[in-house]
């Protein structure tokens, strides 16, 4: 498998929120959630609004997967000075629309296996990362996205959401 392809049937299931929405904007979001954050086993962001308020509010994600894009448009250069934190080892990789590389999902696992904290810089669209994030990290975790125009979705890793994101990705039409 080089690539799963997101089928057009399955698109609108995930316009609902795969965890629980905190409506607002980034801090207010990021607050509302921060018992939840300091608690978690790790903490994965996906997005890089997401990470920038996240670590603007002094909550260090273990794992970023961000684009340098908020809503298709480049983010500011003050957010992609805030997601170079120093902590973070920074690794590249390709991703188009639509899909989750080989590549990426292997960078992800990876990631959460170790102690290091990495920064996954997606050249393409990183939105779907969301899925191998939760897929992989550790029983007892939180990935963190954002639901445009809407607030963040923080999804508690427990092994009847890794079964339900595993069925969906078995949906995905694979390419090689």
């Amino acid at each position: 498998m080089r690539l799963l392809v997101l089928p057009d049937e399955l698109r609108n299931y995930l316009k609902e929120p795969l965890g629980r929405l905190f409506r607002g904007d980034g801090l207010e979001c990021v607050t509302a959630m921060e018992k939840e954050l300091i608690s978690a086993k790790k903490v994965i962001a996906v997005g890089d609004m997401t990470a920038f308020y996240l670590l603007k509010a002094n909550i260090v994600p273990d794992l970023l997967v961000v684009d340098n894009k908020t809503k298709r448009m480049p983010v500011s250069d003050h957010v992609v000075d805030t997601l170079g934190h120093q902590i973070y080892r920074t690794v590249w990789v390709k991703n188009p629309a639509a899909t989750i590389s080989k590549d990426l999902i292997d960078l992800i696992q990876q990631s959460l296996q170790g102690t290091e904290h990495v920064k996954i810089i997606v050249e393409g669209e990183e939105d779907l990362a969301t899925l191998p994030a939760i897929l992989y990290a550790p029983f007892g975790s939180v990935v963190v996205y954002g639901q445009p125009n809407e607030g963040s979705v923080l999804v508690d890793v427990t092994p009847e959401k890794k079964l339900h994101i595993e069925e969906f990705m078995k949906q995905m039409i694979v390419e090689e």
